[in-house]
């Protein structure tokens, strides 16, 4: 096969990071049972971090950047994929332990592949990506502690973000009262434009707090992570629970266990990298059933490959709203 155009993150001997778009070949890529002709990306924060190397998110070197894409099986040695069928791929360590998806060619592992539902189109997939099946699963999450929209409003921090701005179409179209947190004020149109029914600004969650605060919510989905975690707990009502799943306000989580043992809250951790396969199938078809299509594109930009690294370095500054689909293929 001819070479094909990658994104390549290198590494040199003295630890000093690079990265720039590079020719590979198939004898390049890595092993795998599925070999996959890229068509679509997204960038996520996570890509951002490993483009930026602000956090050690890239364990092996070389590396192809890009947790998500969509393509078509060129070969399958795996069971239930055939050469032409479209398939999506979310996570399992792609981008940082095995070739990512930023990419014309990719080979990966069938376990890790899923059918592209048919209800969405390769660009529909990756604008929804890791991102926004986080935000499912953090919904389902909610749900399964027993919360539903007649219980109470539901805060959702990062608002504008990725999973933020899912998170908040999902909810709203769920039937939830929304409360959007973002620290662009800017942003209050296009947030109650996909479902938020307040907003409330980030400097509200993201200072000093107390241990317990006024009840205001019954449940919150964070991507923030940091004192805005610690401080949103502190203002759950009893029984709530939130949902967390980043960490763009830091690791730390300076709070105490007043919440927990005096009003019952419960904190979900949500991992989207390692779901096991029927968790990830749930979620998807719970995102074809439940996520209002005209919200998505009204969240979603494409971009061209080129500009991929640049994307890469917004949205690590915060100057992403919404959902990037890469157009690769």
């Amino acid at each position: 096969m001819p070479g094909f155009k990658a994104v390549l993150i290198q590494k040199d001997e003295n630890g000093t990071q690079s990265v720039g778009f590079a020719a590979l070949a198939d004898s390049d890529l890595m092993e795998g049972d599925v070999t996959v002709r890229i068509e679509r990306s997204t960038v996520n924060y996570k890509d951002g971090l490993a483009i930026t190397g602000r956090a050690p998110v890239v364990r092996r070197f070389p590396m192809v950047p890009g947790v998500d894409g969509v393509g078509i099986v060129e070969q399958s040695a795996a069971p239930g994929f055939k050469p032409g069928d479209r398939v999506l791929l979310n996570g399992w360590g792609v981008g940082e332990l095995h070739l990512g998806a930023w990419a014309e060619r990719a080979r990966w592992k069938g376990d890790w592949l899923i059918s592209l539902p048919s209800g969405f189109s390769p660009d529909e997939g990756m604008a929804i990506g890791t991102a926004g099946y986080t935000a499912m699963m953090a919904v389902m999450a909610l749900e399964r502690h027993g919360i539903h929209p007649s219980s109470g409003p539901i805060l959702v921090t990062g608002a504008a973000g990725g999973v933020g701005s899912v998170a908040v179409a999902l909810l709203a179209g769920l039937g939830y009262h929304v409360v959007a947190s973002t620290g662009r004020p800017e942003e209050e149109d296009y947030l109650k434009g996909i479902g938020a029914s307040e907003i409330i600004e980030r400097s509200e969650l993201d200072g000093p707090g107390k241990p317990l605060a006024r009840e205001r919510w019954i449940g919150a989905i964070d991507v923030v992570g940091g004192q805005t975690l610690a401080n949103l707990l502190s203002q759950i009502r009893y029984d709530g629970a939130v949902a967390a799943c980043g960490l763009a306000g830091g690791l730390a989580f300076p709070a105490t266990v007043a919440p927990f043992i005096l009003r019952g809250v419960t904190l979900y951790g949500i991992d989207s990298v390692y779901v096991p396969k029927p968790i990830r199938i749930a979620a998807w078809e719970r995102l074809d059933r439940d996520l209002d299509r005209a919200k998505l594109a009204a969240m979603t930009k494409r971009i061209p490959f080129d500009d991929v690294l640049d994307a890469a370095r917004q949205i690590v500054e915060g100057k992403v709203r919404g959902r990037l689909v890469v157009e690769i293929g």
